[in-house]
Order: structure tokens, then C-alpha cells, then sequence
């Protein structure tokens, strides 16, 4: 028996964003949680900004178009912080 035909991606139920963090509720049950400033973007949005996602496909990551953010669960279970773009001395 091969228990990795068993497993499958782990998949986004709900979201909530706070002031500190974004909370993924996921299919199987887990809630996990990163915190808000691992993303500059988020970091910067306004709360409402901050509220105005959609879970993408059928719930592999998280999505908000009005400051074009992408988070992905994989992400939020091995990932890091993300950096700021590189600015060149003007």
C-alpha cells in the first residue's frame, strides 16, 4: 500500500485578515496562520483593501486585486516573508 496516493494538497476553506495576520482555515480541518507583515503590500493596504480577497481555484491560495497580492497555502506552510523590489539609487 503507497499511503502518498492518499494525500492530497491542502486546500483553503475560509480566510480571515486582522490587523496582525492572515488565518487560513483549510479543508481538512487545520487553521494556519502567517503573520501580516510577511507581506509589504498587505502591510501598506488599507483595511478594507486588506478585506477585499478571493480564495483562488478551488482554494489553493488567496487573491486581492486591488492591490495585486497573491498568497498561496503552500506559501503559508513553507514560505517566507516577501521582499521588496529592489529601487535603484536615483
Amino acid at each position: 500500500m503507497n499511503t502518498a496516493d492518499n494525500v492530497t494538497e491542502p486546500r483553503l476553506l475560509a480566510v480571515q485578515v486582522t490587523d496582525d495576520e492572515i488565518v487560513g482555515h483549510l479543508m481538512d480541518g487545520r487553521t494556519i496562520s502567517v503573520p501580516l507583515a510577511w507581506s509589504w503590500r498587505l502591510s501598506e493596504a488599507t483595511t478594507e483593501q486588506r478585506q477585499g480577497f478571493v480564495i483562488l481555484g478551488d482554494g489553493q491560495g488567496i487573491h486581492w486585486p486591488e492591490i495585486d497580492e497573491d498568497i498561496s497555502v503552500q506559501g503559508m506552510l513553507h514560505g517566507s516573508p516577501a521582499r521588496r523590489p529592489y529601487r535603484h539609487a536615483a
